[in-house]
């Protein structure tokens, strides 16, 4: 298959686009330009042209991830989920996410650290965290090291308490209306409790 023309991507720097003669475009970076020694006029016999099809691919598909890292932090698994959500195949999507990843551009264990601190800082609790953390794909074994590096839990649940407790803390209704809205947003049993011995008696119970 003869290459009949070669020009630069104008939105995407860097790319380039391959026109065959049977007017199929491919879309290739600088590599490729340069493994495959593309010219205007080259004919690629198709053991060639597969190979130039599949690195090609997988370069696109490094493009794209590394422009989506760049907009916004995501964890490895969820930057995956994007690019095969977007049309890449599952082993070009590890592959970029693989890449960016040995190069530091993804860093799961500091993803974590920002992911607990911002829900810290939005009133969350532990367990909430740890729900948030595994909907975002980030391994187990990172997320007490992110909470480690969490502040305590008691000025929090302080400041949540006098927003929350609309009337006496002597009325049991309302400390069980209290409580129940602290553990909904991912604070432990013992962690509310002492919280609100700071401000009432309450039982063991």
């Amino acid at each position: 298959m003869r290459i009949t023309e070669i020009k630069p991507s104008e939105p995407k720097k860097g790319r380039f686009l391959v026109r065959l003669e049977d007017g199929v475009l491919l879309r290739v970076g600088e590599e490729e330009l340069l493994r495959f020694g593309l010219r205007p006029g080259l004919d690629l016999d198709g053991e060639t042209l597969e190979a130039l099809r599949a690195f090609a691919r997988t370069s696109g598909t490094k493009a794209q991830a590394a422009a989506i890292i760049g907009s916004r932090a995501l964890s490895k698994r969820e930057l995956q989920r994007r690019l095969v959500k977007k049309g890449a195949e599952e082993s070009d999507a590890q592959a970029a996410a693989d890449w960016l990843e040995d190069i530091g551009a993804v860093d799961d264990e500091q993803y974590a650290a920002m992911v607990a601190c911002h829900y810290a800082a939005q009133g969350y609790g532990p367990a909430k965290i740890r729900e948030e953390l595994y909907r975002r794909g980030v391994d187990r074994d990172l997320w007490d090291g992110a909470l480690e590096e969490l502040p305590p839990a008691g000025e929090t649940l302080d400041a949540l308490i006098q927003k929350k407790a609309r009337g006496d803390l002597s009325d049991p209704r309302e400390v069980k209306r209290v409580s129940d809205a602290l553990l909904r947003r991912g604070f432990s049993w013992p962690q509310v409790r002492e919280a609100l011995r700071r401000y009432i008696e309450i039982d063991e119970d």
